[in-house]
This record gives structure tokens, C-alpha cells and sequence, in this order.
């Protein structure tokens, strides 16, 4: 007599098996469709393999579209380790990661988003990281947006419009038990296109101020990611929407007294997500 349980069990088996099969063949042939991508982009003078708008666009259809009972961060990190090696096979490329901090929270920020077969290269200050991109063929950095005391006001390395720029800011689907939490930005050398400008980062250096200048810039909608002592007066670190003018936030600050305000546009990100599904079984 055949044990119906045993019998149940190794269908399923077999359906796991049939699954299996079926991802790793879509895996491959995405794999060929990479091939035939890298061909016709070397016929048209080739470009870069970052696409951050495009990138954000996929985890965000994936955030909404999953449930059951898989949990969303090992759906998540599956695909961002996918869209990275697959980037990478498109053009070779390092991660460069200041751990003047502390190696761990940023060590698994790099390897949840980039995986393993990305090289990771890590640096003293996030000045190395700047140094080391901009020096490259076309590498990433990976920066903490607190960098700690001892870092300075690093976006001011990022001014000069030369300088690498930020492209994305991780974690970006957003929530409270992310196992790779730590703010993070992500530089590269300026990219022609494929950028989302959601939210744009400002560099603001100001020698005088009066009031308070985070609830000014608050005011107009903006918000400060950084503040440090820069010669006798401040830079900051400021986010500001992507339909909001520089103008309107330098009045912002005008509005707490600063004068001598320099600002220089340093890189844009898309509008982290905010997860509508915990991972909790159903």
C-alpha cells in the first residue's frame, strides 16, 4: 500500500525541482540577452551600465507586487544581486567603501546591494573613496551619510563639477528592520543619462547665519542630511525635492540671516520607498 503522505511529498519535491530548473534557464537566458545588450551598445560607442532610475523602477514593482511567505529582504537582496553582477558582467567595475567609521554596517550595506562577485575596496575617508572613483574607469563608491565626527564635511568633495556625484541613496526600499540599514550614497563619476532626480543633494557652504537655519530649509520643504564646521562658518549636507528650485531653497536660508552662501549641486537619487508588505507570513 503506497503512503499517501510519502507520495505527496515527493510531488512536491519534484515541483521544486521543475522551479528550480526554470529560474536558473530564465537566469541564463537573461544572461544572453546581457550578451546581445553589450553587443549592440559597442556598435553605438558603448556608455554606461548604471541606470539608477531604472533600477529603482524594478525594486519598487517588486516591493508592491510580493507576498507570501518568502520574507521581502531575501526577495530584495536576490535582485539587487542580480542587477549588480549583471552590470558588472556588462562592464567590470569595483566598490570603493570608506571604513573610517566601522567595516561592519557598511561591509553589509556593500554586500546585500552588490553581492560578492563585485570587488570590494575599502579606504580610510570618505576623501579616499572620492579620490579613488574619480581615478577609475568607471568604479562606485559607497558612502555613509554620517560618516562620523572625524569625516568632516565630505560632500564638499563632490563640488567641483568634475568630482564624482551621487547616484542613488541605500537603503531604498525602506523599513525599520532593513538587515542593511545603514544611510548610505552611492558615488560615480558623473553619469550622461539614466539618473533619477527625485531628490536632489545640495553643497552649501555659509559663513554667517542667524535662527535657525535647519528649520528654515525645513520650511521650503527641504532637509538637512549633514552639518560640519567648515573654516569660520558651516557646510551642509541638504536634500531637497527634485520640483523644488535651488533659489527657493537658498531664500530658506536667507529667511535664518546666512550670508556668503555658496551652493553646488552634488548628485540626485530616487524617492526611497517605503515597503507596504513586512515579511510576516500570511
Amino acid at each position: 500500500m503506497t503512503n499517501a503522505p510519502s507520495a505527496d511529498l515527493a510531488k512536491l519535491r519534484v515541483e521544486i525541482d521543475r522551479i528550480d530548473d526554470q529560474m536558473h534557464a530564465l537566469l541564463m537566458e537573461r544572461g544572453r540577452i546581457i550578451d546581445s545588450l553589450i553587443a549592440i551598445k559597442a556598435k553605438q560607442g558603448g556608455g554606461s551600465a548604471f541606470r539608477p532610475a531604472r533600477e529603482a523602477s524594478m525594486l519598487r514593482a517588486l516591493a508592491n507586487r510580493h507576498k507570501g511567505l518568502l520574507p521581502l529582504d531575501t526577495v530584495e537582496g536576490i535582485w539587487r544581486v542580480i542587477i549588480s553582477t549583471f552590470t558588472y558582467v556588462q562592464a567590470p567595475y569595483s566598490v570603493h567603501v570608506d571604513i573610517s567609521r566601522g567595516d561592519s554596517a557598511i561591509r553589509d550595506s556593500a554586500r546585500f546591494n552588490f553581492g560578492f562577485t563585485v570587488p570590494f575596496v575599502p579606504h580610510m575617508s570618505p576623501e579616499a573613496v572620492v579620490d579613488a572613483v574619480k581615478a577609475s574607469g568607471g568604479d562606485l563608491g559607497l558612502l555613509a551619510v554620517d560618516a562620523g565626527p572625524n569625516a568632516g564635511p565630505w560632500w564638499l568633495h563632490l563640488s567641483e563639477p568634475s568630482a564624482p556625484k551621487v547616484i542613488a541613496r541605500l537603503p531604498f526600499v525602506e523599513r525599520p528592520d532593513h538587515p542593511a540599514g545603514m544611510p548610505v550614497m552611492v558615488i560615480s563619476k558623473p553619469l550622461p543619462d539614466g539618473t533619477a532626480r527625485d531628490v536632489v543633494l545640495e553643497s552649501i557652504r555659509v559663513d554667517r547665519w542667524r535662527g535657525s537655519y535647519v528649520q528654515a530649509i525645513a520650511d521650503v520643504g527641504a532637509e538637512v542630511l549633514g552639518a560640519a564646521a567648515h573654516g569660520s562658518g558651516l557646510a551642509l549636507l541638504v536634500a531637497r525635492p527634485g520640483g523644488l528650485e535651488t533659489r527657493e531653497l537658498l531664500m530658506g536660508l536667507s529667511a535664518a540671516g546666512a550670508a556668503d552662501v555658496r551652493s553646488a549641486e552634488i548628485g540626485a537619487h530616487a524617492q526611497r520607498f517605503t515597503a507596504p508588505y513586512t515579511g510576516t507570513p500570511k
